[in-house]
């Protein structure tokens, strides 16, 4: 009842928010942007849905950038369960992802042992909860013992591995999502 399929981006609510904390009119934004009116309070009320080159106008007369719009626009349902599956346990680590679509926060539960050797890096900062069990990290030359209800915070860039020291351990995985960093490197390059 409360899930939902994966919904588009919309961009108005952020439009909106910018105009209004500049304290600009939709004239004012219309005469910077060469847009009209009528269609820029469309876009904000989410009848309109601007292509590239308009958003990078209102982007602009707005003060900042089409990257930061998207960033800040409000996902089309701010509410989805997702349910937990219920398995037996097995030895096969399992691997299930707590959080759908395009977000801005990505999280993943690993059920089970890791495959110890393999190293990860990533480029946003990412935060390991132990659910239950105990698992050993390796990074930046040192190794860290975690239990149940111990958290890991490591920043973006730092290599890092870790394993499963005792039988059916679940590690929450939380991190800011890799397609945000990668949108938000886009917009750097104008």
């Amino acid at each position: 009842m409360g899930d939902h399929k994966e919904q588009p981006l919309r961009v108005g609510a952020a439009v909106r928010r910018r105009r209004r904390s500049l304290e600009l009119t939709l004239a004012v934004v219309a005469e910077r942007s060469g847009l009209s009116v009528p269609f820029l309070s469309q876009i904000e009320n989410e009848r309109a849905r601007p292509s590239t080159s308009s958003l990078e106008k209102v982007a602009d007369a707005l003060r900042t950038t089409a990257v930061e719009l998207l960033a800040a626009a409000d996902p089309a349902c701010s509410v989805d369960v997702v349910r937990a599956e219920v398995s037996e346990p097995g030895p096969e680590p399992r691997s299930r992802s707590l959080v759908r679509g395009h977000h801005q926060m990505h999280a993943s539960e690993f059920t089970g042992d890791h495959e110890a050797g393999r190293e990860f890096q990533y480029r946003n900062d990412q935060l390991m909860f132990v659910a239950d069990g105990a698992v050993e990290i390796e990074a930046e030359g040192r190794a860290y013992r975690l239990g149940r209800g111990d958290t890991l915070y490591l920043t973006g860039g730092v290599r890092h591995r870790w394993r499963a020291t005792v039988p059916d351990t679940r590690v929450v995985v939380v991190a800011v999502a890799e397609h945000i960093e990668a949108v938000r490197d886009r917009g750097r390059k104008r």
